[in-house]
């Protein structure tokens, strides 16, 4: 039975004694108030309310995630809550617009008083980072420390346990190792599927030598640019290939699971694939949105302070561009278009597989 909630009030219900009174400005204590310090103040305690909600729906995406079997339901569910944790992001991107209202001399009237306090400090944004799947080791280190080294140690540990923990990244990756692969009896979709690359890539290579507007130079420049989209290929089909650009930090989803990406993005349209094409592509959405993020947050600092030094004692803006362009967890699906090919070249699929496709799979009609 329901315990009785006693009737509410606007005020009570949503705390706003504590909210509205918790903005304390330090120019204010330091005898001459700045009038932008409030809206800074207010603009950063709003970012940290809704890193809350995002880490609330990410949290709920995760442990839907963390299990042996994911129902279709799970996915959808992950599809609809990762959707509005982009509303958000655009949100937070569009409050920079608001705080940049603030010019330059504005915040040198308070600056100063934030020392050595930073933005590197919010251990909610750091906890997105990780739940996402952003690791230690590709993370942009300024001065060689650790980016906990800045936190208190309550903080430290929090994080520690985060790190420790899978993350949507691990999980996704863990999902789809599950997936079948289309080999049944005697189809073998990446047979077939190969047989389709080579074909593209043979006559990609005759538009190139048959271009009577390139000069020989060029066509040879060409020629060997196109070389490497054919080495990303053959690590597609070459399980140790693809192993030695993950231990060489240029790709981190594993072979099985980047096949089984690829397999969703090629067929996307059939049912059963549709909504974990929704995940994946949300996914990159999260991803891409954080880095605009970043972006335009260096942009503003760069604006305000110019080149000089963090408050948390950082290079400033230097700092941000790095991290902007490290700090990316989901660019292999991404790099994936890399591998369609036309509709008009993809395998014909037996109807025993397309029947498959429909609406579910069972895989235990195989056996």
């Amino acid at each position: 039975m329901k315990k009785q909630i006693p009737p509410q009030y606007y005020h009570d219900y949503l705390n706003l004694e504590d909210l509205l009174t918790s903005q304390e400005l330090l120019s204010e204590k330091a005898g001459e108030r700045a009038h932008d310090e409030m809206l800074f103040v207010i603009v950063h305690q709003i970012y940290e309310l809704w890193f809350k909600q995002i880490l609330f729906e990410l949290d709920s995406i995760i442990n839907a995630f963390d299990r042996d079997v994911i129902r279709e339901s799970h996915i959808g569910i992950a599809v609809s809550r990762l959707s509005r944790i982009i509303e958000i992001q655009r949100i937070l991107i569009d409050q920079i617009q608001v705080l940049e209202t603030m010019t330059p001399m504005d915040f040198l009237d308070f600056r100063d008083l934030l020392t050595p306090a930073s933005g590197f400090q919010s251990i909610q944004f750091r906890l997105i980072e990780n739940k996402l799947g952003l690791t230690a080791e590709n993370r942009y280190e300024y001065g060689h420390r650790d980016y906990k080294s800045q936190m208190h140690d309550e903080h430290q540990m929090i994080l520690e346990r985060s790190e420790a923990s899978p993350s949507l990244f691990e999980l996704v990756e863990h999902w789809l190792e599950r997936t079948p692969f289309l080999v049944f009896e005697d189809f073998n979709f990446w047979e077939q599927y190969r047989s389709a690359v080579d074909e593209m890539l043979a006559s990609d290579r005759k538009i190139i030598l048959k271009n009577d507007k390139l000069s020989s130079k060029q066509k040879k420049t060409h020629l060997q640019e196109y070389e490497n989209t054919e080495i990303m290929f053959d690590s597609l089909f070459d399980k140790k290939k693809h192993n030695d650009l993950i231990n060489k930090n240029e790709k981190r989803l594993s072979h099985k699971a980047t096949k089984a990406a690829l397999l969703i993005l090629l067929y996307r349209d059939r049912p059963i694939l549709h909504n974990p094409y929704k995940l994946l592509s949300k996914l990159l959405d999260v991803d891409e949105l954080l880095t605009t993020w970043r972006y335009r947050h260096t942009l503003m600092v760069a604006r305000m302070i110019g080149r000089k030094i963090g408050t948390g004692g950082s290079t400033g803006s230097s700092y941000l561009k790095e991290s902007t362009e490290k700090h990316r967890i989901f660019s292999d699906y991404g790099n994936l278009t890399t591998f369609l090919i036309p509709r008009s070249l993809l395998p014909r699929l037996p109807d025993e597989i397309l029947r498959n496709l429909g609406f579910y799979y069972n895989s235990s009609t195989h056996k």
